[in-house]
């Protein structure tokens, strides 16, 4: 039986076209993209499952993502679940993994596929990666053995949630540094089938986002207290606090940890992460860090900041207690991080 997928363009770099001011998003992508893909399959030996494409309304530039948008997008899946075998969701490159994340916790125990993907360069200009990302998804999204959200560019599969932009310009934009790839893709699809998730009870969890009750602090030589005093004043009510190593705040600075200190106590969930590129956070490993865990801050443990932030975005979004944000934000929902690390 022919698999069915539905495209769901959403902006990016994939369908931009050329203005004076440089590319920008543009409607009508469904007519140019059947044009291009017919060329491909006038030589190819293995033909393209059925799509259908459907456009946000408004296409958005991925810097420009807000999290209304995510709703948007896990409401337009969750909307078509029954009527397609898989979905390709075509996004900008900037805020992809973000996305990806988001939409990994909104759509809960999936029996099919969700694939992201994008190009580094428009669909319709020479040299671009836009076709190979995009048939290769297709074929990815028509499979029976994904049941999860993933990232696919430039030969690389990726669960979405463990996924981050590496690269501003390389083709190999994105990479997974705290999970391995889930497959790869040369001549043959090559997946690791004991790392994909197993198939689930289709639900979603969307709620309405509040854009600013996450805030994001990363600290640095320097850092004074008035800084995050000021981003405290935004009233946010969760916080991903960036720091170095394995998680280690400037804890000599004693007017910056106060704060800190009072912001958890008035239930701020506060979330420590590592400005390190691969590795986990060990809150406690050295004595800068065991404060935290004296305040009531979270350790990130692998969450990339991608899924940090957006899954403290989630929590909060369904009106959780502090406390059990902060008890279900170390707790894997779906494969982002390997639990807790605790110092030996």
């Amino acid at each position: 039986m022919t698999r069915r997928i539905l495209i769901l363009y959403t902006g990016g770099t994939i369908g931009m076209v050329p203005s004076e001011q440089g590319y920008v998003p543009a409607a009508g992508f469904e007519g140019r993209l059947r044009q291009h893909i017919g060329h491909h399959l006038a030589s190819a030996h293995q033909p393209l499952p059925d799509f259908a494409v459907q456009e946000l309304d408004t296409l958005i530039d991925s810097a420009n993502v807000q999290p209304d948008d995510w709703r948007t997008i896990a409401s337009t899946l969750h909307q078509n679940w029954h009527q397609y075998d898989g979905f390709v969701v075509l996004h900008g490159t900037d805020t992809m993994a973000y996305s990806a994340s988001m939409l990994s916790f909104m759509l809960q125990g999936l029996d099919k596929p969700v694939v992201f993907t994008g190009s580094q360069i428009p669909l319709e200009q020479p040299r671009t990666d836009a076709l190979s990302n995009l048939t290769t998804s297709l074929m990815l999204a028509a499979r029976d053995d994904l049941f999860e959200v993933v990232l696919y560019f430039d030969g690389k599969l990726l669960r979405g949630n463990r996924s981050s932009k590496r690269h501003s310009i390389g083709f190999g934009a994105f990479g997974s540094p705290n999970f391995p790839a889930l497959g790869e893709v040369g001549i043959y699809f090559d997946l690791r089938n004991e790392l994909l998730l197993p198939a689930g009870q289709p639900g979603a969890v969307i709620p309405h986002f509040n854009t600013s009750d996450v805030a994001i602090q990363p600290v640095y030589p320097g850092l004074q207290a008035n800084v995050l005093e000021a981003v405290l004043s935004t009233n946010p009510k969760g916080l991903v606090l960036q720091s170095y190593g394995v998680g280690n705040p400037p804890d000599g600075n004693t007017e910056l940890m106060s704060l800190l200190e009072q912001a958890s106590r008035q239930g701020i969930v506060v979330i420590n992460l590592s400005q390190c590129q691969q590795g986990p956070v060990i809150q406690g490993a050295y004595a800068t860090g065991s404060m935290l865990n004296t305040i009531g801050v979270v350790s990130g443990s692998d969450l990339t900041l991608e899924a940090a932030f957006t899954k403290l975005h989630w929590l909060l979004a369904q009106g959780l207690s502090p406390e059990q944000v902060r008890h279900q934000l170390p707790q894997p929902v779906r494969g982002e991080c390997s639990g807790n690390t605790r110092p030996a």
